[in-house]
């Protein structure tokens, strides 16, 4: 599969659903875009036609609120119908803002509340390791998320248990809902906490298509350890008015800053 057509064109059907529904949180959608491209395009084994398959690689949003952009990545890869896209946010849709598993193939669960989808997959890679299962939980979280002791509970629950089948990773964008992050609850030095707590860490570009596919086609980094990717990218990725601006956490594309954004991702 081409990813970077996967992800010019999720980036394209989140920017459209947010702007026709009126929901927010585009800034957040666009940054991991490049990360689900290559995840369902290069990586994760699942049955399109089939999204229960029991053989298949669980993948949870953690960071619920860029829905949008898992929806549209799912679409692509022929989950539902891509017209379904446009009932996003909408009154009685399935679609809803942040992310539900509730009437959509392949959401493996619904999330919003920050700090509980890393936990739910450190459950499901448990039950797995348990059963002698093969397959892989990927959990992808929010650099604000990580503020949540909830978080650090399953961190350590994690490396005690060997989970090697948990792959972590972190949208690194360095924003979160009102600020920087340095200047809500410092994170850094970043790596060397998840180190500290005895998982195998890897930092790459959260946007490079050749990084990305080179660090998850090397699983696990460590046997016997749980892998955590820290994955830098810029929160509103391939729009430069909102490149790394905390505007667009709360905010959709409307009138000419929808026809500007478009345009600009359409020419990319």
């Amino acid at each position: 599969m081409d990813t970077k057509l996967l992800a010019k064109n999720v980036r394209l059907h989140a920017l459209r659903m947010t702007s026709k529904g009126g929901s927010s949180h585009i800034g957040a959608a666009l940054s991991i875009v490049d990360i689900l491209a290559v995840l369902y395009g290069k990586i994760l084994c699942y049955k399109a036609d089939e999204p229960d398959w029991k053989m298949r690689d669980r993948f949870i949003l953690s960071k619920g609120h860029a829905g949008a952009s898992v929806y549209a990545t799912l679409a692509e890869c022929s989950f539902f119908p891509i017209q379904k896209l446009e009932s996003h946010y909408q009154n009685g849709s399935d679609l809803s803002g942040h992310i539900s598993h509730k009437g959509v193939p392949g959401v493996e669960i619904s999330t919003g509340s920050l700090g509980h989808g890393l936990g739910i997959g450190v459950g499901m890679a448990y039950a797995l390791k348990r059963s002698g299962s093969n397959q892989r939980v990927f959990v992808l979280l929010s650099d604000g998320e990580c503020d949540e002791g909830s978080n650090w509970e399953a961190i350590l629950f994690a490396q005690h248990h060997k989970l090697d089948n948990l792959v972590a990773i972190v949208d690194y964008n360095k924003i979160q809902s009102l600020g920087l992050v340095e200047e809500t609850i410092r994170l850094e030095p970043f790596a060397d906490k998840w180190n500290a707590f005895n998982w195998a860490v890897r930092s790459i570009n959260g946007h490079d298509h050749t990084e990305i596919t080179k660090a998850f086609s090397n699983l696990p980094f460590n046997k016997g350890k749980p892998t955590v990717v820290i994955a830098d990218t810029v929160k509103g990725k391939g729009v430069s008015f909102m490149e790394n601006s905390v505007l667009w956490h709360y905010r959709c594309a409307r009138g000419q800053e929808f026809n500007e954004a478009l345009m600009e991702l359409e020419n990319n």
